[in-house]
């Protein structure tokens, strides 16, 4: 083994490329678009190392365009979970046991093969698969999860290097991070491609091994996550990556003794039933296994009478509607005030008039489908619903069509209720709504935005009054765990903004920090005492004389 204290390249954010007309980015992007489109792909599940196909197809077809089949996969069932944990245990010594600049080397290097010869291929499979634009693709599927992996081996670093302050005289003091006894479970969702690939390379990272279950609507960009990790270096077994029905897997990984964590984004729902099971089945572990999740938002933007309409339109604008309202942290309710309305309103209904709406090939489409046809129906019926409610003003938008992809207007709705269902109730979708309290009223309005949600994930605060600013900042402190000044509630960067909610948004462990790395180790303290005592008596024993 190597000796020496090793410094890690000092991580950087990864530059957003801009995807201009006659960009070396944008042709090479199209392109992998035509190729993605020109194949239909049989992806498999990749389990100890061995691409695993079953008989059972389900297929894939872009949210844009769904007459267009890009791929089938094989939906795995119980046995697979199994063999996926078997894979992972069987790995787990020789992982754990590799040093950990080998296990930093391989993750920079998938960080720059997604910075370079991967760039293309697993931005067009976020764009056809989840229905991204470039931009959106380009921050979230190459920049964000390169950011995650460069900075995470960093943070790695920074831990292991926190050792005891203080050793006394003739003993020395240590601390060892252990990975978890056991195998993680990473649970990963649709929207982010960046998520999917940061909940099982953190734990991972750490020395963990683990199985991993990603939302079926994300396959088609998982397949790639795992070529990389592959070429990378990635061990065969340590993160398995299997496509089973969520209950059937947890049937199998939540009663097994050596579950020892799982790293999770997705519904509140799920998680609080998760979190239920794990205590139902308490007892059935090895240890305590760590439970980390991060569960959506109802993500706010108040504005005071003193902010500037036309930053409040933007960030409502963007905030709201950028991947069709598609992010955890999205605008969905925003508290303006009605000295600003008209202004703001007008300008809302400008640009959202000017949004280009289609298949994300077109590069001049702004707004593109919303992942299933599912999804379509829900926001559809809560679209329906305000416009036949008395109390609900359709400002702008309104309209959807599913007659060749899952398309819905970006949709602004002004209620009378601030506590109207869509004020309250996560709808992920081109859905904002808009309350218009009266100027002298920011101090109530303030204890509204605080109670109308379970959640606390994101919010923002656009004022020019600084007094407004502070008090703001002071009486939402419960109410988002990414709080934004003078800006859009979306956007978090790695190394930058740590991200993460309470409440009903989750466990708060701050995914793009040492905090989130933090809970897949086990900290081992070592004392060594170098000349230790042989006789058991103390001097305060000694006889007086």
């Amino acid at each position: 083994m190597l000796k020496g204290f090793f410094n890690v390249p000092a991580p950087v954010n990864e530059p957003v490329l801009n995807y201009g007309p006659r960009s070396l980015e944008r042709v090479a992007l199209k392109a992998a678009l035509e190729a993605g489109r020109a194949q239909q792909l049989d992806i498999p599940m990749y389990i100890g190392g061995k691409e695993v196909r079953t008989n059972t197809k389900l297929e894939i077809r872009p949210p844009h365009d769904h007459k267009h089949l890009l791929a089938t996969f094989s939906e795995g069932d119980a046995s697979h979970v199994t063999a996926a944990i078997d894979a992972a245990l069987a790995a787990k010594a020789d992982w754990e046991n590799l040093a950990w600049e080998q296990r930093a080397a391989i993750f920079l290097k998938a960080a720059e093969l997604i910075a370079g010869p991967y760039r293309a291929e697993i931005n067009a499979a976020t764009m056809l698969g989840q229905s991204k634009n470039a931009y959106q693709a380009e921050i979230d599927s190459a920049c964000e999860l390169i950011d995650f992996l460069r900075f995470n081996v960093e943070y790695m670093t920074e831990i292991y290097k926190q050792q005891p302050p203080v050793s006394g005289k003739g003993v020395w003091n240590r601390v060892e991070q252990r990975p978890l006894e056991g195998f993680v479970f990473a649970l990963t969702p649709f929207n982010f491609t960046a998520i999917a690939g940061n909940l099982p390379a953190s734990a991972a990272m750490m020395g963990n091994v683990v199985v991993w279950k990603p939302a079926y609507t994300q396959i088609y960009a998982a397949n790639v996550i795992m070529k990389i990790f592959k070429e990378a270096g990635v061990p065969d077994g340590v993160i398995n990556l299997i496509y089973v029905d969520g209950p059937v897997a947890g049937e199998v990984i939540f009663n097994h003794p050596d579950f020892a964590g799982i790293h999770f984004t997705g519904s509140t729902k799920v998680f609080q039933n998760i979190w239920q099971t794990i205590g139902t089945n308490i007892h059935k572990y090895k240890t305590y296994p760590r439970i980390v999740g991060e569960t959506g938002g109802k993500d706010f933007v108040l504005a005071h009478p003193s902010a500037n309409a036309d930053v409040v339109s933007t960030a409502l604008v963007r905030g709201a509607f950028e991947y069709q309202g598609q992010k955890c942290s999205a605008a969905s309710r925003a508290y303006i005030p009605a000295s600003l309305w008209p202004a703001v309103k007008a300008n809302m209904q400008r640009d959202i008039t000017s949004f280009k709406i289609g298949p994300v090939e077109d590069f001049e489409n702004f707004i593109n489908a919303v992942i299933t046809e599912v999804s379509f129906d829900k926001l559809a019926k809560y679209i329906d619903a305000a416009k036949t409610d008395e109390g609900v003003e359709i400002v702008a938008g309104g309209n959807y069509d599913k007659t060749k992809g899952w398309f819905i207007e970006p949709t602004v709705l002004k209620v009378e209720d601030p506590y109207y269902v869509t004020m309250c109730e996560e709808l992920f979708g081109p859905v904002l709504t808009v309350y218009v309290y009266e100027d002298d009223k920011f101090d109530e309005i303030l204890e509204v935005v605080d109670k109308t949600s379970i959640y606390a994930l994101t919010g923002s605060i656009i004022s020019q009054d600084r007094y407004a600013i502070e008090k703001a900042t002071t009486r939402l402190r419960n109410a988002a765990g990414n709080f934004y000044i003078n800006d859009k509630p979306t956007g978090a960067v790695v190394g930058q903004q740590p991200f993460g909610g309470a409440r009903g948004s989750g466990t708060n462990d701050k995914a793009g920090s040492m905090i989130n790395l933090l809970r897949w180790v086990s900290p081992r303290t070592i004392k060594e005492t170098f000349d230790p005592p042989k006789d058991y008596r103390y001097p305060f024993l000694a006889k007086e004389v």
